[in-house]
């Protein structure tokens, strides 16, 4: 069977597996093989930011992929310090609870979402769980707008309408755009493979802003843009945001609209992270941003995937976990667990860059645009079939961390450079 590494790198419809270097340090322990991933996930991002750079006619050295600093930044947020203050990731209504049969994991972390939950369940959460079905409180809190899934088993889930539909899909959809092509690309200047490149971020939570922040970090200009009634969370803004530029539009608002349009006219890559379809009435769908800026690359991620049930459904990195399977694997007999890092959101954001990357690379030898589209739930199930391997044993490495500003972050999970500053 190949290795992770080997079918991460096929997915991105790369030739011969490339050569890399990896620390063999333990790192991100669990039941499922939750450092393969991301070992290969980092390595594939790698690979796919060197052959960028000899794409672009300069050598690039081999990646060295440093196990520590992998196991350090799939838990980034964890890291982050502002003059030593740590930021919360999850809240209290964040959390699992036992329903009438079996468990319910809800996410609340953003205040709407939380409003909404407690609008359905109340004040007492756990109380109200306790007396219904797990699958009835899904329901009920979907329809009203907040996020709960029951917890399934991994049989349970595959066998699903929306499992189905996810299993459909190959692990990075991807293909070139038959339109017109593009003639002429920016310089490369210095020794970022991404620099010159101008890339709208328009993503949320963890795993878009992780691809995002990565091509910030291999040189690329990222301007994020965010709706001014849905503020990020600080500490996610914070961490994600190294290197990064950033506004706020309402799209919603002509003036915002046409601001977007003028950026659009000099944009490389346009990267999304709203679930299929949202944004389509703003003229963002795929086909409609290719028409109107041809040799574009469009670089789309979901939690569910764009086709299925659930395809319409908001999701975030615990709650597939808890909807696939992965919530029951890690757990206890008497609880379900989580993986050591949301590494469905990070895994997935490294494998979305690493889709832009190799999508510039072949695009300065035929000039064509590039639809990519990954969704977190197709990448629970790539960790799912992963080949099982020993529980990892010994302690985990110390974090490797550095400064930008007044902040204590992450350091990059691959390469020799540091942090482009905040701008």
């Amino acid at each position: 069977m190949r290795t992770a590494f080997e079918q991460a790198w096929a997915a991105l419809g790369g030739g011969s597996a490339p050569v890399y270097t990896v620390g063999d340090q333990p790192v991100l322990a669990a039941a499922l093989p939750v450092a393969d991933l991301a070992l290969a996930t980092v390595a594939a991002c790698a690979c796919a930011a060197a052959e960028l750079m000899r794409a672009r006619g300069t050598r690039a050295p081999e990646a060295n992929i440093d196990a520590a600093r992998v196991a350090t930044a799939f838990t980034s947020e964890r890291h982050l310090r502002r003059a030593g203050q740590s930021f919360g990731t999850f809240a209290p209504e964040s959390a699992f609870f036992r329903a009438a049969d079996g468990w319910v994991r809800t996410h609340a972390n953003y205040p709407h979402h939380r409003e909404r939950l407690h609008h359905v369940l109340g004040s007492d959460i756990a109380a109200a769980v306790a007396e219904r079905p797990a699958r009835e409180v899904e329901e009920q809190v979907l329809a009203a707008g907040g996020l709960a899934v029951a917890v399934r088993t991994a049989e349970d889930w595959a066998a699903s309408a929306p499992g189905q539909a996810v299993a459909r899909l190959p692990l990075i959809g991807w293909h070139a755009d038959p339109g017109i092509r593009r003639k002429q690309r920016p310089a490369l200047t210095g020794d970022r493979p991404a620099a010159g490149y101008r890339v709208l971020d328009l993503t949320r939570v963890i795993a878009g802003p992780v691809a995002t922040r990565t091509l910030a970090f291999l040189g690329a200009d990222v301007l994020r843009i965010d709706p001014p009634q849905l503020p990020e969370l600080e500490g996610q803004w914070l961490d994600t945001g190294i290197g990064k530029r950033s506004i706020q539009l309402d799209l919603a608002r002509p003036t915002d609209h046409a601001a977007f349009e003028e950026l659009l006219a000099d944009t490389d890559v346009v990267v999304t992270g709203y679930r299929p379809g949202a944004l389509d009435r703003f003229g963002l769908s795929p086909a409609a941003l290719l028409d109107r800026r041809p040799g574009l690359v469009v670089a789309r991620l979901s939690a569910w995937g764009a086709e299925g049930p659930w395809s319409g459904r908001r999701g975030f990195d615990s709650l597939v976990q808890a909807a696939t399977g992965i919530a029951l694997i890690e757990g206890t007999v008497d609880r379900p667990g989580v993986l050591p890092a949301q590494a469905l959101d990070h895994g997935t954001g490294y494998l979305l860059a690493a889709a832009v990357l190799r999508a510039l690379a072949e695009q300065v030898a035929t000039g064509a645009g590039h639809v990519a589209e990954l969704c977190l739930a197709r990448t629970g199930k790539w960790l799912l079939e992963l080949p099982p391997r020993e529980q990892l044993a010994g302690r985990e490495p110390e974090p490797t961390l550095t400064t930008v500003g007044d902040l204590t972050v992450a350091q990059p999970a691959f390469g020799s450079g540091s942090w482009p500053e905040v701008r």
